[in-house]
């Protein structure tokens, strides 16, 4: 159905490329033409991805030390089929960027009616409680796609 995701969070340095990462691991086997990647609204444009979540999401074969942060922008918002970003306010932003993204943006935990929290610069602890949600979200709209 779905043929380009887009993952948005503010920094896309914690929570999108995690939830990137983990939707690929867990999409692409099934759907091996799907393209799948992250932006942030107020982009750390260039860095890592933060430590903490590469370190994180490597026990499930995640690797994402070739992330860089990058700056959301009309062109990435056009050419997504589906928007998934992490909170509500989120949501309102996006559409302010396009109008026309209005029926796409979703958040990714929609399914399981969660937002998921920024654990940056917080605990490993709170690293490992947003990976179990972006897992249960991406679990919920793997049925769905």
């Amino acid at each position: 159905m779905f043929e380009r995701i887009l993952i948005v969070c503010v920094g896309n340095i914690c929570r999108s490329p995690m939830a990137e990462g983990v939707m690929k691991k867990k999409l692409q086997s099934l759907k091996p033409d799907i393209q799948i990647s992250s932006a942030g609204l107020e982009a750390l444009v260039g860095h890592p991805a933060d430590s903490v979540a590469q370190q994180v999401v490597q026990p499930m074969g995640v690797d994402l030390s070739a992330h860089r942060g990058r700056q959301l922008n009309r062109q990435l918002l056009k050419q997504a089929e589906l928007i998934l970003v992490m909170e509500d306010w989120q949501k309102e932003v996006v559409i302010q960027h396009r109008s026309d993204c209005r029926g796409k943006v979703y958040k990714l935990g929609h399914w399981i009616s969660t937002e998921v929290p920024d654990p940056y610069r917080k605990s490993e602890e709170m690293f490992h409680q947003v990976l179990n949600i972006i897992n249960r979200s991406v679990d919920a709209w793997s049925k769905k796609l």
